[in-house]
């Protein structure tokens, strides 16, 4: 089975940056696809960013588009989420997931990591 491990998360001032880590092992990342999720709280989790496996396009929400990046490394087994220009607003719980589900949600999604806590403040 395939394991996800998020990393790089924690305490940015508003306008700082970020790179999230989401590192697999016990398999190759999806084929369908990894993406970032995150669950602010007191709301419903919506995505973030994905990446498809296959040709390596990409998906973003509207409101990171032009602040966060998505990338991989397909030797390391990893995916990124560069967040820049981060705003209070983008406070979350960030989590990996990746498999053949839904970008907007996380819907039928195969693996997700724990999550990792994102908290912009001054």
């Amino acid at each position: 089975q395939v394991q996800l491990v998020e990393s790089g998360g924690g305490l940015v001032q508003p306008g700082g940056s970020l790179r999230l880590s989401c590192a697999g092992s016990g398999g190759t990342l999806d084929d369908y696809g990894t993406g970032w999720f995150r669950q602010a709280p007191g709301k419903e989790r919506e995505g973030v960013s994905c990446i498809r496996s296959y040709d390596g396009s990409t998906y973003y929400a509207d409101s990171v588009k032009g602040r966060f990046t998505i990338s991989r490394d397909n030797a390391k087994n990893t995916v990124y989420l560069e967040m820049n220009s981060l705003k209070v607003e983008h406070t979350a719980v960030y989590y990996c997931a990746t498999g053949g589900g839904s970008c907007s949600d996380g819907y039928g999604m195969d693996y997700w990591g724990k999550g990792i806590l994102v908290t912009v403040s001054s």
